[in-house]
């Protein structure tokens, strides 16, 4: 049904309440988790915005095999923005169950005791520096910082960071969201320190490089979604690569030429990762919602697009994995390095104590 282990089917241990359950055996195991989450009927997530890591697809696949009905709130929202909501609608039935938040942003929740602790069934196969140790988050999918490009209205598109500061892209590069409250938009910060003698410890070089990317006039506050790209607003647009393969799909027959690049300067890998609200107003839904997410029914759809499911590796060996989709990334030298939770958390507080004043708002 999931794709659980056997154990996992029935459990022998006398099953907790939902709220409480650590896997789904302690809630009963699977089919008593699908029964209880059936019953609540509901699922409120939050920031999901169709069109991202084919989050419509999931949407759909999750309602219709469970029949569950899945609630957006504020579909274009970013990480802090979640945390806000989780915070400000306690103990309300529209509270979000489920959240969707990068890295830095998932530990900040965790450590503000937002967040219950729940192992997936394929918890122990998701690599240690993709998850929490006490469960309470795991990254589920993720790619690399790319830049996109519209040849069609850029004679020569940009492969760099250190290009994206040449007088030619005056007011064309975008990035989306800001990093003090956008998971997207912090990666590319980072990337960008990379590019520019920073590192995982040392992420100003990124914010002092926007500084200058807005000292040439280079650097463009619009949001790169694909209606702004279609109108020729965001010209280039630094995203991760998922969202930026997504736009040349998106955009067929609109006259834009997307072209996307990982640049070669700045290569930055991150995931973003699933967490469950501790006061969930649907806990069982929330439970269910985590083990769909990595089934390989979950991960595979990940990959129609173009995101990386963070299990990939595993997959591959057991035979689940998506080939043909697989296939169809872009290569990328190298094997990714990822910060410590100490290197993001020292790197977020610097983007929010230096982004506005550094670069402006």
């Amino acid at each position: 049904m999931l794709g659980l282990g056997a154990c996992q089917e029935g459990s022998t241990t006398r099953p907790v309440d939902p709220s409480r359950a650590g896997s789904a055996e302690e809630a009963g195991g699977t089919t008593a988790l699908i029964k209880a989450a059936k019953r609540e009927g509901r699922l409120n997530t939050i920031a999901l915005p169709r069109p991202w890591a084919n989050y419509g697809t999931l949407i759909d696949g999750f309602e219709k095999k469970y029949g569950i009905r899945v609630v957006v709130d504020d579909p274009y929202g970013h990480s802090q923005q979640e945390i806000d909501a989780v915070k400000r609608y306690r103990g309300q039935e529209r509270a979000p169950d489920v959240l969707d938040v990068g890295d830095s942003f998932a530990q900040s929740a965790a450590r503000q005791n937002l967040l219950a602790p729940y192992r997936v069934a394929p918890f122990d196969q998701i690599p240690a520096e993709q998850k929490d140790p006490e469960a309470r988050w795991y990254n589920n999918y993720g790619g690399y910082v790319s830049i996109g490009c519209d040849a069609a209205r850029v004679r020569t598109c940009p492969e760099s960071f250190a290009d994206l500061l040449q007088p030619e892209y005056k007011g064309l590069v975008a990035i989306h969201g800001e990093p003090t409250v956008a998971g997207s938009a912090f990666a590319a910060v980072y990337a960008a320190a990379l590019a520019n003698g920073g590192s995982f410890d040392d992420i100003q070089p990124g914010i002092d490089f926007f500084a200058r990317l807005d000292k040439v006039g280079n650097y463009n506050r619009a949001d790169p979604n694909p209606a702004a790209i279609a109108r020729g607003k965001t010209p280039i647009s630094i995203e991760w690569d998922y969202l930026n393969l997504e736009h040349i799909d998106q955009l067929r027959g609109t006259g834009v030429k997307w072209k996307v690049s990982i640049p070669f300067d700045g290569s930055f890998s991150q995931y973003y990762a699933q967490a469950i609200n501790k006061d969930a107003p649907h806990p069982a839904a929330a439970r269910l919602w985590q083990e769909y997410l990595f089934s390989p029914e979950g991960q595979n759809l990940r990959l129609v697009d173009y995101a990386r499911p963070v299990l990939m590796d595993a997959m591959a060996k057991d035979g689940t994995l998506n080939k043909a989709l697989a296939a169809r990334l872009p290569t990328v030298e190298g094997t990714p390095q990822f910060p410590t939770e100490a290197q993001l958390n020292k790197a977020l507080r610097t983007v929010r104590e230096n982004w506005a004043k550094d670069v402006g708002s």
